[in-house]
C-alpha cells in the first residue's frame, strides 16, 4: 500500500482506520498533516481530542491550503503521512475565493505530489455527494468540487477504501486496474 484514500460519510470510522493503516507502516517519523482550521469552540475540542488519541508519536504539520506543498517537504523524509482531511481543505480553498475549476487544478497537483512521495500516503475525505442535492448554490458547488476531487485523488491513489458505520470496504486495491481516471 503506497496511496490509499479513505472516504465516507461523517463518522463512519475514516480517521480511525486511517490513523490505523498509518500507524501499522513501520518507522517513528509519522506525518500528520491536519487541514482543519478551528473556529469555534467545538471544532478546537475536536482539534484537541484527534491530537490526544495520535499522541506523541505523529509530527502535526497544520497546513490549510497548500497540502501537496507539503507533502512534497515531508514526502522524503517521513515513513508515512497522513493527510485529515480533503473536504476541510476544499472548504478552506473555497473559502479563499477558489473557483471549481481551481480546486480541480490543486487537487491534480495533490495528486502529483502524493505520487513523488517516497513514503505511503493515506488521505481521508467525506463522501458528500450521496445525500439530497442541496437547496443552494454555494453548498451544491462545494459537494460538486468535493466529488471531483475524490475523483481526481481516486485515481491517483493505489488503494480506495470506503468506511461504513466503522467498517473498511475496499472500493479499489492494487490489483485492479487503474481507472481512466480524474475528475469526470
Amino acid at each position: 500500500m503506497r496511496t490509499t484514500l479513505v472516504t465516507g460519510g461523517c463518522r463512519s470510522g475514516k480517521s480511525r482506520y486511517a490513523q490505523t493503516l498509518a500507524e501499522a507502516v513501520p518507522g517513528k517519523h509519522r506525518c500528520y498533516v491536519a487541514t482543519c482550521v478551528p473556529l469555534d469552540a467545538e471544532m478546537a475540542d475536536r482539534v484537541t481530542r484527534h491530537q490526544a488519541e495520535r499522541g506523541s508519536d505523529w509530527q502535526t504539520v497544520e497546513e490549510a491550503i497548500e497540502v501537496a506543498r507539503v507533502i512534497d517537504a515531508q514526502g522524503a523524509v517521513a515513513d508515512v503521512i497522513l493527510v485529515d482531511c480533503l473536504t476541510l481543505w476544499i472548504s478552506n480553498l473555497m473559502g479563499a475565493g477558489r473557483e471549481i475549476d481551481e480546486v480541480v487544478a490543486a487537487a491534480r497537483e495533490l495528486a502529483e505530489a502524493v505520487g513523488r512521495a517516497a513514503c505511503p500516503v493515506i488521505l481521508v475525505t467525506n463522501e458528500v455527494g450521496a445525500g439530497i442535492v442541496p437547496e443552494n448554490a454555494l453548498a451544491r458547488a462545494y459537494r460538486d468540487a468535493a466529488g471531483l476531487v475524490n475523483q481526481t485523488l481516486a485515481a491517483a491513489c493505489d488503494r480506495v477504501v470506503w468506511t461504513v458505520a466503522g467498517i473498511p470496504v475496499t472500493v479499489k486495491s492494487p490489483s485492479e486496474p487503474a481507472s481512466s481516471g480524474g475528475a469526470q
